[in-house]
């Protein structure tokens, strides 16, 4: 049975695991320097598993499933909307002018609470 030759594409992603792994704090720079000569000197895949066996796997954990229902839109906070309405009604009070209300209609509709994002489940 043949090996299969190594890339420097697969080398190229060993040493990204490797480097990664010293900036986590899990390896010393010595470990990964002699790691890192390793790979580039690494003629057949098989012998690139055994330099990042002791590491964790690199794939992140597996982001929970949001709560069914209706939800805002991430990191906008509808207080803003009661300050942009009050600035909105001193503007016009003051200077006579309505383009601060269009503008306050625009924001509202794009964030507003009733603003539903992804399918509701039941």
């Amino acid at each position: 049975m043949t090996q299969m030759r190594a890339s420097n594409e697969d080398r190229e992603r060993v040493v990204e695991r490797l480097n990664d792994a010293v900036g986590k704090g899990l390896l010393t720079l010595a470990e990964a320097e002699e790691r890192i000569a390793a790979a580039y000197d690494a003629k057949f895949l098989d012998d690139l598993p055994p330099l990042t066996a002791d590491l964790p796997d690199p794939t992140p954990p597996p982001r929970p499933e949001p709560k069914p229902g209706r939800r805002r839109a991430p990191g906008f906070d509808p207080r803003l909307l009661v300050a942009l309405a009050v600035i909105a009604g001193v503007l016009v009070l003051s200077h006579g002018f309505a383009l601060p209300l269009i503008v306050l209609a625009v924001v509202a509709t794009k964030f507003g609470r009733w603003r539903h994002c992804g399918p509701a489940r039941m």
